[in-house]
């Protein structure tokens, strides 16, 4: 069920620092132009507050997914 939700941390191969940090760039790329877009429709007045909610979701799905990345290069997720 994880590689359906978070497929790209399942890419890091085990031990492979150069896998760990390519995959951990794109998860940070991806989520800090999304966070930044989100951050500049969540100053709307009436519909803010659900940009907001959108924001903290996708703040803690790239947590999440960087630290599969971490766990799959060590080797505790397969």
């Amino acid at each position: 069920m994880l590689r359906k939700i978070w497929p790209t941390p399942f890419g890091v191969k085990k031990g492979d620092i150069v896998s760990l940090i390519v995959h951990g760039l794109i998860f940070l790329i991806v989520c800090g132009v999304v966070g930044w877009l989100i951050g500049v429709l969540a100053n709307i007045p009436l519909v803010g507050w659900i940009f907001g909610i959108i924001g903290g979701l996708m703040e803690a799905y790239s947590v999440i997914g960087l630290i599969l990345c971490i766990l799959k290069f060590f080797g505790v997720v397969s």
